[in-house]
Parts: structure tokens; C-alpha cells; sequence
């Protein structure tokens, strides 16, 4: 099943994307990183919320985004 990444509450109207710590067919863990963004003079580390695969990068470094913005689409990993 598909999974939209989102940006989560993070305090502030709007951030830029300034690192993209994974890649397209990356296997992420829970909470493994994915990406830092900077607002107010303050860096945020956005972690991953679920474990899976990552199918599809939505932001490029530079981008700005806010909460609800989609950043990351995942294949979440089924356990067998």
C-alpha cells in the first residue's frame, strides 16, 4: 500500500527544505531521518513515521513547504 509523507506540526508557517537524506528505493526504518528543513534560524530533522520503501520524492533542496505538505510517497513494508 502507497503512503503519503507528510510534513508534520512543526511549529512554524513555512520552512525550506535544505537536505534530502534519502533516496528514491531507499528502505527506511521508523523514525530513520529523511529530511532537515530550516526556518527561523532553527534546523528541524523531519523523521520517517512509519517504516517502508521510499517509491517517490516529492521536494527538491530549496523548496519551501509547510504542515500537510506532501514531501514522500513509501510502499509500506508488509511483514510476512
Amino acid at each position: 500500500m502507497t503512503i503519503e509523507i507528510k510534513v508534520p506540526d512543526i511549529g512554524t508557517d513555512e520552512v525550506e527544505v535544505t537536505e534530502i537524506l534519502v533516496n528514491i528505493g531507499d528502505k527506511i526504518d521508523t523514525n530513520q531521518l529523511l529530511i532537515t528543513v530550516e526556518g527561523n534560524k532553527a534546523s528541524i530533522e523531519i523523521p520517517a513515521p512509519c517504516s517502508g520503501i521510499i517509491k517517490d520524492i516529492k521536494i527538491n533542496i530549496g523548496d519551501k513547504v509547510s504542515t500537510g505538505t506532501i514531501i514522500m510517497l513509501f510502499d509500506e513494508e508488509v511483514l510476512s
